[in-house]
């Protein structure tokens, strides 16, 4: 009888094992854009090599939701992006969407951002150089201070620098002031505002396919990160990697 309980148990324990989701492992690299044509340690090769690296089955990307079928379809068409949100990020047109064709992956559009609030926002800052000068003074000198500091503690363009908490923490400083000065006058456009709207749909993209035990990959410009991070540090349905680990020789 005591075998027979044994085999049982461990039939039951193999069941449940094999029954219980895996938890997905989360990759996030911060982009610089169009640094990546011109930087050597960061470069759109530097970027592409790691993405292969990863082997992702999801990226989350900067794409709007609005922008995506467009998108998708020049490039399914003739292989070039014209569309002119996608286009200005040389990490898709030149590195994700091609790649493509020789891995198997999802591009996910993530990113909260519309022309309007882009124009709101930019209008308002331009407006505020005169109507509040001392709070745009304080703004520009925080970010300028931030960027001397990492310029002077590393290289801002090296992948091995910018995933560091030290290089979070300097963006953390740069934007303090804009956002605690400007987050709520500037509607959509705020810092902590436009975040939440990019984390918004992050999130939901995780929510769908959590438990698969997947790869997911998360784009966005490098002073994104520290935001991200700090709300899927919460998550206990996910593994976020250390993407240094993709960089080193």
């Amino acid at each position: 009888m005591r075998p027979l309980l044994t085999l049982s148990l461990a039939i039951l324990v193999c069941l449940s094992t094999a029954c219980a989701p895996e938890r997905n492992r989360v990759v996030v690299l911060g982009m610089i854009h169009s640094g990546h044509t011109t930087s050597e340690v960061y470069s759109l090769d530097v970027l592409r090599g790691a993405i292969r690296e990863i082997e992702p089955d999801y990226v989350l990307t900067e794409i709007p939701p609005d922008r995506f079928a467009d998108a998708t379809a020049q490039f399914q068409a003739s292989g070039e992006i014209t569309e002119a949100r996608v286009k200005r990020f040389p990490e898709y047109v030149d590195v994700l969407f091609p790649l493509t064709r020789e891995m198997d992956f999802e591009i996910i559009a993530c990113a909260g951002w519309t022309q309007a609030m882009a124009d709101d926002r930019r209008a308002k800052l331009k407006r505020w150089e005169t109507t509040r000068a001392d709070e745009t003074s304080e703004v520009n000198e925080a970010q300028a201070n931030a960027e001397a500091a990492m310029a002077r503690e590393g290289d801002p363009e090296d992948p091995l620098f910018i995933h560091t908490p030290r290089y979070d923490e300097l963006v953390r400083r740069a934007l303090e002031p804009y956002n605690r000065l400007f987050n709520d006058d500037l509607g959509a456009g705020g810092w902590d505002t436009i975040n939440q709207a990019h984390y918004d749909l992050i999130a939901a993209a995780l929510d769908e396919h959590t438990g698969e035990g997947a790869t997911v990959l998360i784009t966005f410009g490098a002073w994104h990160k520290h935001w991200f991070l700090d709300q899927l540090r919460k998550r206990d349905d996910i593994e976020i990697v250390d993407p240094r680990v993709y960089f080193r020789d």
